[in-house]
């Protein structure tokens, strides 16, 4: 079948970021380069094949967030990101990004959504943003910001839709962030949570006990059955990544990936890349390797867009004009 992805619903700013964006980045704001050749730089910028843990993997993150510590930085990266995803097919993205990584430079976090709002509308591919509390050490007063900030520009539609929670989970357990998500429930501000990845089920059975409306991942939902359950039962879509999976070591061996398995069961399972960059992905790329290594059928391709076209937080408008996609 002509089939051609068109929907991700889980991309990282700061990991998409190709070698391309982070010259122009470096050139508008007359930054130095820590390298000359293509090869360096994407060296610099993504993961090898051999990465061997999620904490291994998030070093990469670094230099790219380097480039976004101006308000010009933000905003071009934000657009830049969407011209490169339109340019591969996309028609709708969810791109997510921490405020607080960005404020190196003595930028505020409102000004960091700001610039990230002001590179939101340069680009015509329709994308929405999320905001991302960290976990970490000492990040509660940034995170409670992060959530105020998200309360004062949500919108159904077109700019601040949805709060997140990203980094190492192993070490910073979904459980001490409760606060945070507590607050954000109160104030209906809808959310996903990476959960399930580094940690295990109990980690996303905390996060759907906050009120999350997707898992980031969940990779791990199959080590609690009646969770599984719970899951199918709630129509919680997951928000897989396979490659960004593959190169955590989220699953060591993939031939147990269990995204046909959960396909297969009724899970709302969407197909997005994580960090494009990084991983040295695309959303293209991602249908093609789930095709070939788990035999997922054209019906199965076509029920995990319908699926993120569902998940996604945007108006109902919008979902009914991503489906007519579908009407042949």
């Amino acid at each position: 079948m002509n089939f051609l992805p068109f929907i991700d619903l889980h991309c990282h700013l700061d990991g998409a970021i190709s070698p391309e964006i982070a010259r122009q980045l470096a050139d508008i704001q007359k930054i130095s380069l820590p390298c000359t050749s293509d090869a360096e730089l994407e060296n610099l910028i993504s993961v090898p094949g051999s990465c061997e843990s999620l904490a291994a993997f998030l070093k990469c993150f670094a230099f790219p967030c380097s480039l976004m510590q101006t308000e010009k930085g933000i905003s071009e990266a934000v657009r830049l990101v969407q011209e490169k995803m339109k340019s591969e097919g996309l028609e709708y993205l969810e791109l997510r990004f921490a405020p607080q990584l960005h404020c190196r430079n003595s930028l505020s976090q409102e000004a960091v959504v700001k610039a990230a709002l002001d590179g939101l509308c340069k680009s015509s591919l329709h994308t929405n943003l999320i905001l991302c509390c960290m976990r970490g050490e000492n990040t509660h007063t940034e995170n409670m910001e992060t959530v105020r900030l998200a309360e004062t520009y949500l919108t159904e539609d077109g700019g601040i839709v949805a709060l997140d929670l990203a980094g190492a989970e192993a070490a910073f357990p979904t459980a001490d962030y409760t606060a945070e998500f507590s607050a954000a429930h109160e104030k209906h501000i809808p959310f996903t949570i990476h959960a399930g990845e580094a940690d295990g089920a109990e980690s996303i059975r905390k996060a759907v006990s906050f009120g999350a409306r997707r898992i980031g991942h969940g990779v791990r939902l199959f080590e609690d059955a009646r969770l599984l359950e719970d899951i199918i039962k709630w129509q919680i879509p997951l928000e897989m990544a396979p490659t960004s999976n593959r190169l955590t070591k989220a699953v060591r061996n993939m031939k147990e990936y269990p995204l046909a398995e959960y396909l297969a069961k009724g899970v709302k399972v969407t197909l997005n890349t994580d960090d494009p960059s990084v991983c040295r992905t695309t959303l293209a790329g991602e249908y093609a390797y789930v095709r070939n290594e788990f035999n997922i059928t054209d019906e199965q391709m076509i029920q995990m867009q319908l699926n993120a076209v569902d998940a996604a937080f945007t108006s109902q408008k919008i979902k009914a004009q991503l489906k007519k996609r579908f009407v042949r």
